[in-house]
Formats: C-alpha cells, sequence, structure tokens
C-alpha cells in the first residue's frame, strides 16, 4: 500500500458504519485511526449510524479529551498496538461471529481459499478479559507481534493496516477466512508455495475490496446522532 494521507474523523465513522454493515460488529466494537502524537476513536455509541462527532481524539496514551464519558474501555489497547508498531496506522476492533468462535478454541484457521489472505498474517490471543489498562495493551501488542490481525479469545479480534481502508478490508477477510476454514484441518490448508504466488495480487485485491465495501456498506445515515 502506499503511504497513508492524515486520516479524518468523518473517514474513521465512515469506516465504523462499514464494520457495522458488514456485520462485524453489533453493539460493541470500535474503529481508530493514528493522528500524529495521538490518534482518533469511535465513541461507545452505535457505529452503524456513526458521523465525525460521535469520533474522538485521545493522545498517546488513550486519554480521553476533558468531559468525554463514551471513549471505548479498551483504549488502552489501541494505544499499545500504535505504540509497538510504527507500520500500524489504523485499527478495527470486531467481533464477527466466525472469528469470535476460532478465537475461543484458540486456533489459527487454515487459509484455504485466495481472498482469505487478504487478512494478512493472523496470530492468536488467550486473553478473554477486556483491555482496559496499560499492562493488558502490551499484552494484546505482543501476541499480535508482527501479525496483521489478531483472534482473542472468546472476544473477538483486531485487524490493523497501514491505512483505514487496508484495516477494514483485513477485518472483513479475517471474518471469512475463519468461516470457509472451519473444520478443516491445518494439514489441508496452503502450503508457503501456494500462498506466495497468490499473494501478489492481494494489494490489487485490497483496493477493490475496499471500493466494494464503500459502495455497499458506506454513505451516511440519516439520523446518525
Amino acid at each position: 500500500m502506499t503511504d497513508a494521507a492524515p486520516t479524518t474523523a468523518a473517514e474513521v465513522a465512515e469506516a465504523a458504519r462499514i464494520i457495522s454493515g458488514a456485520g462485524l460488529i453489533e453493539a460493541f466494537g470500535h474503529v481508530s485511526a493514528r493522528d500524529g502524537d495521538g490518534f482518533l476513536i469511535t465513541a461507545t455509541r452505535p457505529l452503524g449510524g456513526a458521523s465525525e462527532q460521535d469520533v474522538h481524539r485521545v493522545d498517546a496514551e488513550g486519554a480521553a479529551p476533558e468531559g468525554a464519558t463514551d471513549v471505548p474501555l479498551e483504549t488502552p489497547m489501541h494505544a499499545a498496538v500504535y505504540a509497538a508498531r510504527e507500520d500500524v496506522n489504523a485499527i478495527c476492533r470486531t467481533h464477527s461471529p466466525a472469528a469470535v468462535r476460532a478465537g475461543a478454541r484458540g486456533q489459527v484457521p487454515p487459509l484455504v481459499h485466495g481472498l482469505a489472505g487478504l487478512a494478512g498474517e493472523v496470530s492468536v490471543c488467550g486473553r478473554t478479559d477486556l483491555v482496559t489498562d496499560r499492562a493488558a495493551g502490551q499484552e494484546i501488542a505482543e501476541d499480535l507481534g508482527s501479525a496483521d490481525s489478531l483472534l482473542i479469545r472468546g472476544n473477538g479480534a483486531i485487524a490493523t493496516g497501514h491505512s483505514l481502508a487496508e484495516a477494514v478490508v483485513r477485518a472483513r477477510y479475517l471474518e471469512e477466512r475463519c468461516l470457509v476454514g472451519e473444520g478443516i484441518g491445518q494439514e489441508e490448508g496452503w502450503r508457503t508455495d501456494l500462498v506466495e504466488p497468490r499473494a501478489r495480487w492481494f494489494e490489487k485485491e485490497t483496493t477493490r475490496a475496499w471500493a466494494w465495501l464503500r459502495w455497499r456498506y458506506g454513505g451516511e445515515k440519516e439520523g446518525s446522532r
């Protein structure tokens, strides 16, 4: 992907509406994007109706602006990942059904079809509690390591990206990877020699997938407040 331009609150809100429309969240979930020495993050109001007024700017530690009472409890998780990974500029925190099931099993599903590769490298974390402080956030960042997406045991997943578009696409295709890979043994997954030639198309497919997701689920919603 090319270098990401600064992300606006309106773009973060659009990404929130997209992941909601795509069924990657219900009541719980959030979207963030790096912003200078801090980051933008969605409020705890329903993401399907998010507008730019539903996006807060917090500092690098995740501290909320004065008077804000609707910053997600797991804001420290975003702060920890941004601190650990200079290449990450956006994060989607999701609770999509197949990804939740995969996390509950504690297993990364095998990659058995090409578009599953759009989720990037996937890791898994055994944590079950919410990530509400710095120590817990560091645990998540360590389990993510250099991977692109992380399944959290019984508690959904996160998908990261160099750009907001990449994070959203990874979240969508992480769910597809988990869905298609259910019940398939690791020994049936693609070998490296199968993945590598297919991977040369991932960047173009990510661009196309983002365009489709915006067309299908983006756009302003009436009564977004």
